[in-house]
């Protein structure tokens, strides 16, 4: 599976990378700009998008946005609406979760540090099998 993996800590990015390729297989690219997402999701092979909402020298358009923006204009974009997106962030509230996933549309949220990769890895393939 291709994963698009955004998140603005590429040491944390890429040790997460590491172990969704070590243990499922799976290709991962990181960005943290809106414009690399976009142009990824509308061009290319991605079958997930992992998204850090706090991502905080992302601007679109002019504008900062947060990874749930990002995650909006994505899942209202008929090219890249099908994508499954998990929201990832160690800084929500347990009481956010439902406000999280209705503001950004995404269809899952985990919060960080993730710590259990086999329940990832395992949500990872029923979000890809359930488009």
């Amino acid at each position: 599976m291709n994963i698009l993996l955004v998140d603005d800590d590429y040491t944390l990015a890429r040790s997460t990378a590491k172990l969704l390729q070590r243990l499922g297989g799976h290709y991962v690219y990181i960005t943290d700009d809106p414009a690399e997402i976009f142009r990824r999701c509308q061009t290319q092979a991605v079958d997930l998008v992992i998204m850090d909402i706090n991502l905080p020298d992302a601007q679109w358009q002019g504008q900062a946005v947060s990874g749930a923006d990002i995650s909006r204009v994505l899942k209202n974009q008929a090219q890249t609406a099908r994508i499954p997106i998990i929201l990832v962030t160690a800084y929500a509230l347990a009481g956010e979760r439902q406000f999280l996933l209705a503001a950004s549309q995404a269809d899952e949220f985990v919060a960080k540090p993730i710590t259990d990769y086999n329940s990832f890895l395992n949500l990872i393939r029923y979000l890809a099998n359930s488009e």
